[in-house]
């Protein structure tokens, strides 16, 4: 952890060398993203509910699917920009220091400028909270941490595949931007008002509507089953196949010789 904070600290200074240019640069991403939020904002102006869950419900569900996004994004930039990574022979370094090329990787390097998009989140999760029915109990509360931390998890593992996939293709696979980006934008909307089949495999196989859909009924006080409030804890589970098909990758790679 120590070595970590070192990386972070490190980071956190190389950003700061040029302190308006960090700003303007969270800025322009706090007003990219405030455009997905105009979206649900000018639906609900024209309906009053969306498949029975009201404006403010969406934006709680929309608040936790940012906020995990962005936190991922900001610390797992090294996975997202692996493919740079590999083709310039960068990973060979990597491979022969005496730390876990996992963490060497997770440690490279942090974007700071997603927490533009992080900022955006805790306003609209700040308003969510102040307009919605729910009524906030210690067991509710403990919920909707996991929410986020299943969150943060689900997107880091997303992250990790598709970096592992870079060393059989050297190129990341773009489609894997369906589950990163894509399942930002799909978290807009509780799952459910997609449809049967895809809140399947966003339960089963991506472990989106674990984060979101699921817990937000029983926070809500709808019919759930008993284990609602636990599907976040699937997240972290997600992370086993992820690290294993790291670990292949790893085995896998061959030098660019460069």
């Amino acid at each position: 952890m120590k070595l970590y904070l070192n990386f972070l600290s490190m980071h956190l200074r190389c950003a700061l060398e040029y302190k308006a240019s960090f700003l303007l640069t969270i800025l322009g991403q706090f007003l990219i993203s405030f455009a997905s939020f105009l979206g649900v904002y000018y639906m609900f102006a024209r309906f009053n509910n969306v498949e029975g869950f009201s404006y403010s419900e969406v934006l709680l569900c929309f608040s936790v699917v940012l906020m995990s996004y962005s936190v991922a994004e900001c610390f797992a930039y090294g996975f997202k920009t692996f493919t740079a990574t590999i083709s310039n022979g960068e990973f060979d370094r990597i491979m022969i220091r005496p730390c876990s090329e996992l963490f060497l990787v997770f440690a490279s390097k942090v974007e700071f400028s997603c927490l533009g998009r992080l900022l955006q989140a805790i306003v609209i999760l700040i308003y969510a909270i102040s307009n919605s029915p729910i009524i906030w109990t210690k067991d509710k509360i403990l919920i909707f941490i996991f929410m986020i931390a299943g969150g943060i998890a689900l997107f880091m593992g997303l992250y990790i595949i598709y970096a592992s996939f870079c060393f059989f293709t050297i190129e990341g696979l773009e489609f894997m931007n369906i589950f990163t980006d894509g399942g930002r934008e799909f978290g807009k909307y509780p799952m459910a008002i997609y449809g049967k089949s895809v809140l399947g495999f966003f339960t089963f196989i991506i472990p989106l509507a674990c984060i979101q859909y699921y817990p937000l009924l029983y926070l809500l006080d709808r019919p759930v089953t008993p284990l609602a409030p636990y599907t976040p804890i699937y997240t972290f589970l997600f992370l086993i196949p992820c690290y294993v098909f790291w670990k292949i990758g790893v085995t896998n790679y061959k030098s660019t010789g460069s």
